[in-house]
This record gives structure tokens, C-alpha cells and sequence, in this order.
């Protein structure tokens, strides 16, 4: 009986420390794990191993009940990988067409639902798979939606709402769609707004009784009902700053306002909703933050990533996320993509370093960092936090850090 009781613990840990999506079961990069190391011993935390032959890919692993998921591109054709938590592959399947032009590894970040795996190919097919690898359904959603990318193809990673998977096509047919997450069959279309998608994976926002999907288009913010399709509230991103196609950061919403940013000297904004969830105004904005497309942390108040620099370069920034107001700019060395955990920031370099951050408005001071030296191409996967591990995805490899306080 006693083991049978530790036995349920250890099952209820593993399930709560799930990575099941992109940028985490809440997707706005935090993990609420505890017990992690403050500070790491020379050269990083120890590597408990690590893997190749997923493909290359910028997606980053989804982690669910004791296996890791991940998506890469062989050829021109992308792949589903699932591992055991050593690092060995179980089974591999091919699922959809690789973008083929500039930057065409693998950006869709696997979502487990239950006994469901989804993933949008970088040629907008939406796929459902079961645990086991086997193709469930498929839909070319971009075709059948007469979608509208740009310059580099898609980037979405699908969202679960109830029993629906969200995919946003864009173009003059519709701008979000969702689809019966069994079968694969249309539920809704919203309105066309004539736009292009951008490259974000939506979040989803309880605003009173409403369940709102709320993401960036390539020249809007919109909130829709994610119940029938309406969208409820729009907010040009010219009103925000002087917008490039390149919209790549899902939002963050908190307490009734969501904060949206985008690269290429444009600004970071915070959009106020109404209490029923059918008006959006621009709270404040702030070029201080222009994210390129290594995400944004919300932490005690405060608004943590980097910013885009004119040669492509970046510096480290915290905003105050009522006031907007820029607690700090710092050069480290480069931008980055963010995660956080424990009161940790974890900042990851598009030059491969990766620094172990305090989480305060007071500066921005890198307690430990290390280099990632393996794999190949640019360093942009974001890193990924289960059950005491750093999974950190470079290229073709995948590698497992031991993160735990001992």
C-alpha cells in the first residue's frame, strides 16, 4: 500500500513538471518548478546527455508524461520525433512539406493534448498524431484556407482549445480558423482581414465568463471568441510602432491587458481589454523593448528580454509592466530567447551562450553562463524546463542538463 502511495507521488511529479507545448503549459515561458540550482559550476550544469538525429530545427521540445517530442526537417520534408527522458528515439514519423526558402529548418513546436500530438509543417499542414506516431489525421489548412504567409513562411505552433486545434491562415478567405481536434473538420472561420499571418504561436486568455485566442497577425493584434470565430477586438500594429512583417512573439497576458512586442526597431506595447472582452486600447508603448523573436517573461511586475539592435545585435531589457517604464537596457553580448523558473532567468544567446539570471528590475546580472557548442546554424530555439532538466535544442541536437538543486 505504501508503495503503491509513493508510487502515485512520483506519477503526480512527472505530470506536473510537463513541458507539453510551446513556451510551456501556460505558453509565456515560465516553469513553476522549484528546487533548482541558483548558480552553476564552471563550463554549466552537468550534461546528462545528448541526442541527434531529430533533423534540423529552431522548434523546441514538448516534454509529456516521460517523453520528449520534437520536430526537425530532413530534406525538404519535416518529422515528429519522440525520445525516452535517456535520450533515445522511439519512433520517428514523417508528417508534412519543409518551407524550402530562407531559414527552412523545422519552427513548430509539438502541442500534447492528452493522447494527442499536433504540429503545423512549415507549409501550414495541421497533423494530428497519437502517442504511438501514427497519423491521425491531416489537413493542408493553408490550401484549403487559401492562406497568406510572408517572407519566411510559417512559424505557428497549434493551439488546444477544448476540443478545438487553432491554426491562423490569414489571407482573403478567413484569419483564424479552428478545427475539430478528433477528425480534423472545420468548426469556425473567422472573418478575413485581408492580412497576412505572422510567425506566433497564440495564447489563449480567460477575460470574465470569455475564452479569448489572442495572437498577432502580420498587421494587427486581434482577440477572438474561442467559441464561434468572432473577433471580438482588433488593434492595428500601427498604432503601436512602425511595423515590419516580422511579428515572431506570442503575447503575455496578465490581470485584463496583454503585451505585445516585434523586432526591427519597432516598440513592445501594452493593450488594455475591456471587462467584457469586446474593446482593446494602447495602455502605453515602449521602443525600448523590440523583440525579434527570442519571446518575453513576465516575473513579480516586470517584463523581461532583449531588444533589437539596427546591426542585427541586441541588449538585455526590463520594463515595469504597469507603467512601461524601462528599468534597465544592458549589453551582454547579444539578443536571445527567455525562459524562467525559480526566480531564474535563462537567457540564451544567438551566439550559444547561455546565462543563468537573477530575476530583478535592480540590473541585469549574469550569476553563470556557459556555451553550447554543439549542433549547428543559428542558436534560436528557446530552452525548455522538465522536472529539473535544461533541454536545449541546437540543429540537429538535443541535448539534457541537469538543473537540479542538490
Amino acid at each position: 500500500m505504501l508503495s503503491a502511495f509513493f508510487m502515485a507521488i512520483m506519477a503526480f511529479n512527472v505530470i506536473s513538471a510537463d513541458y507539453p507545448q510551446w513556451r510551456g503549459i501556460n505558453r509565456n515561458g515560465i516553469s513553476e518548478e522549484k528546487g533548482l540550482l541558483k548558480s552553476w559550476q564552471e563550463g554549466g550544469p552537468t550534461l546528462l546527455w545528448s541526442a541527434t538525429g531529430i533533423g534540423a530545427g529552431f522548434s523546441s521540445p514538448s516534454i509529456s508524461k516521460g517523453v520528449i517530442y520534437v520536430t526537425g526537417r530532413k530534406d525538404n520534408k519535416e518529422f515528429l520525433s519522440a525520445l525516452d527522458l535517456k535520450g533515445n528515439i522511439k519512433w520517428t514519423t514523417e508528417y508534412g512539406n519543409a518551407f524550402t526558402d530562407s531559414y527552412p529548418d523545422a519552427r513548430s513546436t509539438p502541442t500534447v493534448d492528452g493522447d494527442a500530438i499536433y504540429v503545423i509543417s512549415g507549409r501550414g499542414e495541421v497533423v494530428c498524431f497519437d502517442l504511438s506516431g501514427k497519423i491521425r489525421w491531416s489537413v493542408d489548412a493553408l490550401k484549403k484556407f487559401e492562406g497568406k504567409y510572408g517572407s519566411w513562411g510559417i512559424a505557428e505552433s497549434p493551439l488546444v482549445v477544448d476540443d478545438k486545434v487553432i491554426y491562423t491562415p490569414c489571407g482573403r478567405k478567413t484569419t483564424m480558423v479552428a478545427l475539430n481536434k478528433k477528425t480534423g473538420e472545420t468548426v469556425w472561420m473567422t472573418e478575413s482581414l485581408n492580412d497576412q499571418s505572422g510567425y506566433v504561436g497564440p495564447i489563449l486568455a480567460n477575460i470574465g465568463k470569455k475564452k479569448q485566442i489572442i495572437t498577432v497577425t502580420g498587421s494587427y493584434v486581434i482577440g477572438v471568441d474561442a467559441e464561434n470565430g468572432h473577433i471580438d477586438w482588433k488593434v492595428s500594429n500601427k498604432d503601436i510602432s512602425s511595423p515590419t512583417d516580422i511579428n515572431c512573439v506570442s503575447p503575455i497576458f496578465h490581470n485584463g491587458s496583454v503585451f505585445v512586442t516585434s523586432g526591427y526597431n519597432d516598440a513592445g506595447a501594452l493593450i488594455k481589454i475591456s471587462d467584457d472582452g469586446m474593446q482593446a486600447t494602447v495602455a502605453w508603448v515602449n521602443p525600448d523593448l523590440d523583440v525579434h523573436h527570442g519571446g518575453v517573461v513576465l516575473v513579480d511586475g516586470y517584463i523581461y528580454g532583449a531588444n533589437w539592435i539596427n546591426n542585427g545585435q541586441g541588449n538585455w531589457v526590463c520594463l515595469d509592466w504597469n507603467s512601461g517604464k524601462t528599468m534597465y537596457e544592458t549589453k551582454w553580448r547579444n539578443k536571445g530567447s527567455i525562459i524562467s523558473a525559480d526566480g531564474m532567468l535563462y537567457c540564451y544567446e544567438e551566439n550559444g551562450m547561455l546565462g543563468l539570471v537573477k530575476a530583478s528590475p535592480e540590473g541585469f546580472n549574469v550569476v553563470s553562463s556557459f556555451k553550447i557548442t554543439q549542433g549547428s546554424g543559428p542558436h534560436w530555439a528557446h530552452p525548455v524546463i522538465s522536472d529539473g532538466v535544461l533541454y536545449m535544442r541546437h540543429g540537429d541536437v538535443l541535448m539534457a542538463y541537469d538543473i537540479k538543486a542538490k
